[in-house]
């Protein structure tokens, strides 16, 4: 189970990724730098951004800061982007990995995700991506948002298995399909939104089973094992 922001989870590749991590979707690129840096300093080790956030250039000045003024080295922090689905050829696929890592001003991504499964149409786009895995761009592939017949699907082609699949989980959503396929075929699950936006907190069922166990209403998916990707924009609450 995940007890702290150190917590380290192997993923089937040997990979060992963070936990819980920090996410910036919605967040102004403008604003971005500061929260990362806020974030790493705070002791998150995890950065999940996307090309659609349209914010990984202030992620990545919020990275080189985070790393420089809590003197860490880039292999410390775990850093998760992902293609959107306007780019799902091969070509594309390439193009905006590139452009995601120049943004960031990085060498590698430690885990780069197709973020949405589109129309099916993700079959040359994660051949893509097994190509900057084996060249070394990327250190672990993934997908997102994949129910189970887009896995099933990827099954038949893939010759890398994703790491992970990034969903929607929380109490009310538990996504237990998803869940089962994965234990399977050894695809960890991320959760997105794990506190459905701060609304499970304050749900009247969920705080009377949480008080009946001695848990708290936000231990939900960390009980189950599910690896985490959290936000906040304000340092007390990170």
């Amino acid at each position: 189970m995940i007890t702290s922001l150190n917590d380290r989870i192997k993923l089937n590749n040997g990979t060992a990724i963070p936990g819980l991590g920090l996410g910036v979707f919605q967040i102004p690129n403008e604003e971005t730098a500061d929260i990362v840096a806020n974030g790493i300093k705070q002791g998150y080790r995890l950065i999940d951004t996307a090309q659609v956030y349209d914010n990984e250039k202030g992620t990545g000045e919020g990275i080189s800061r985070g790393l420089k003024e809590n003197d860490l080295q880039r292999e410390d922090l775990f850093v998760t982007s992902k293609i959107w689905n306007n780019h799902l050829t091969y070509d594309e696929t390439i193009a905006a990995a590139n452009d995601s890592l120049q943004k960031l001003g990085l060498d590698y991504l430690d885990l780069y995700l197709i973020h949405w499964p589109g129309n099916d149409s993700f079959k040359d786009s994660y051949l893509a991506l097994e190509q900057l895995y084996k060249e070394g761009k990327i250190k672990a592939i993934g997908v997102s948002n994949f129910q189970v017949h887009h896995l099933e699907e990827l099954a038949k082609f893939a010759t890398v298995t994703p790491v992970l699949n990034q969903v929607e989980s929380h109490p009310k959503l538990i996504q237990a399909e998803v869940r089962d396929y994965a234990a399977k075929h050894d695809i960890k699950i991320q959760a997105w939104s794990p506190l459905m936006q701060g609304k499970i907190l304050k749900d009247a069922t969920l705080e009377t089973i949480a008080k009946k166990h001695g848990k708290s209403v936000a231990q939900g998916d960390i009980q189950r094992d599910v690896l985490l990707v959290v936000k906040s924009v304000h340092p007390a609450r990170m």
